[in-house]
């Protein structure tokens, strides 16, 4: 097959591809600037006969949008800090230690990322209410960082083990602790690592609906995903007041990925590295 053909035929298939992927945020953006009557019309309407931002003003009007949005910003960024700091500590032990138990905590690592999480609602529930803590953002801190701990700590082992050893012991030569040798030489290098891990644990937190749904009820505590959960309702779907919220809520997950783009590749090119 000719070069120019081949390249013909990825580019189209690309640009098909391109367009399946990216039609469904474009009906969701499309249908949370229609009208409600336009909505629903047949023969569907793939643009609307007048642009309208009354989804978007109804969903602040009909609920306290902008609590939900600095609940789950709140939550999200708070546990997905914590465990940054505790992956970057575990990991580099996993990394770079062998001791009794090492592969069976490594293996057990893996076998929760094979549980379904709604597994653990029950007995986390109990937890949370013999702790006083229902109704409490702290609940959903403290659920979060102990879900995501596992996966975020099998991630930075890898950027770990990317790094050469003889890094933190020449700092330590030249008289630093290993734990300062950690902070002050190894971290820097790691930050593109750190970064796609912080990304991974922000999004996890802030699309998770089924422990904030168990754990609040108080309405000025609950989370975005909640309170998208509450337009579908017995006998209908508030389609547009939905839509303007989804893309209300992607906005800090694109802004996100927006500045942190450079770091997320670099990561991601570390991590696929053979050593």
């Amino acid at each position: 097959m000719k070069p120019r053909l081949l390249m013909s035929l990825k580019t189209l298939y690309l640009a098909i591809y391109f367009l399946i992927m990216a039609f469904p945020l474009y009906w969701i953006v499309i249908t949370s600037l229609k009208p409600r009557k336009e909505i629903f019309s047949l023969p569907i309407r793939y643009w609307p006969e007048r642009l309208t931002f009354e989804n978007y003003a109804n969903i602040f009007k009909v609920s306290k949008f902008h609590v939900y949005i600095g609940n789950s910003l709140l939550i999200s960024v708070i546990a997905a800090l914590i465990v940054i700091c505790i992956a970057i500590l575990s990991g580099y032990v996993m990394a770079r230690f062998q001791f009794r138990g090492h592969k069976q905590i490594m293996m057990a690592f893996f076998s929760t990322q094979m549980l379904p999480g709604f597994i653990s609602l029950a007995p986390l529930y109990l937890l949370m209410s013999d702790l006083n803590l229902i109704n409490n953002r702290l609940s959903l801190v403290l659920a979060y960082t102990v879900m995501l701990i596992p996966f975020s700590t099998i991630m930075l082992r890898g950027f770990f083990q990317r790094i050469p050893s003889s890094l933190e012991e020449s700092a330590m030569i030249d008289g630093c602790s290993r734990l300062t040798a950690l902070i002050r030489v190894i971290i820097p290098v790691m930050l593109p690592g750190i970064a796609s891990t912080f990304i991974f644990a922000f999004v996890q937190n802030w699309n998770e609906l089924f422990m904030a749904v168990m754990f609040i009820d108080d309405e000025s505590l609950k989370t975005l995903p909640v309170a998208m959960n509450a337009f579908v309702m017995k006998f209908d779907v508030d389609w547009g007041s939905m839509s303007a919220g989804t893309v209300l809520s992607v906005i800090p997950t694109v802004v996100l990925f927006a500045f942190a783009q450079r770091y997320i590749v670099e990561g991601l090119t570390q991590g696929a590295e053979k050593g």
